[in-house]
């Protein structure tokens, strides 16, 4: 009979996580995933952290910093432009992407310029709320947590216990684990 595979033996626990108040500025939240990272047990865990937690002052976790957010708060103007989550998905064209640059005066100002001035922007300010497909019970399956990554495209799923966020299950995570497993896998034969 085989093991089920918890999503609790690959989460990585909150303690484990960078995290950083909403009031923080994202300067704070680079610093505190470089400390993450540099603290990370490299032998349990193959792949830094690329997101950062955010919580409120009653320290509950309200939000959480990925890899495009950071870039989105950049250029404050992709706030003016909607829900980019939902726009990403819409498949435009090369020349639509163009047109919205030129229109909105995207990066407009030199590269330095972005950096310096959102390094002082708070995170409150362009965090990401997740939603309820984002949460995760640590005591489901690892299916269960494959089909939610699969259907709502996420990089990250917030782990759960009681209501309570305990951890983070990561993308890069889950697949490592799914390729070791298919590597160990035997195929039956067709004799």
């Amino acid at each position: 009979m085989d093991e089920i595979i918890r999503i609790s033996d690959l989460m990585v626990p909150l303690d484990e996580y960078a995290t950083v108040s909403d009031d923080a500025t994202l300067y704070e939240a680079v610093i505190a995933l470089e400390k993450a990272q540099e603290e990370l047990d490299r032998k349990r865990y193959h792949y830094l952290h690329r997101a950062i937690l955010v919580y409120d002052k009653n320290k509950k976790i309200t939000g959480k910093i990925g890899q495009l957010d950071v870039l989105m708060a950049l250029e404050p103007k992709y706030q003016e432009m909607g829900d980019m989550r939902t726009l990403s998905r819409a498949g435009f064209s090369p020349q639509f992407l163009k047109s919205m640059m030129e229109k909105f005066h995207l990066c407009d100002k030199s590269f330095s310029e972005m950096c310096t001035k959102a390094a002082n922007i708070k995170v409150k300010d362009f965090m990401h709320t997740p939603t309820e497909e984002e949460y995760v019970e640590e005591e489901l399956s690892l299916c269960e947590a494959i089909h939610q990554f699969v259907m709502g495209h996420h990089q990250s799923l917030l782990v759960t216990r009681e209501g309570e966020i305990v951890g983070i299950l990561r993308l890069t995570d889950v697949f490592k684990e799914v390729f070791q497993m298919i590597k160990i896998c035997t195929i039956p034969s067709d004799e």
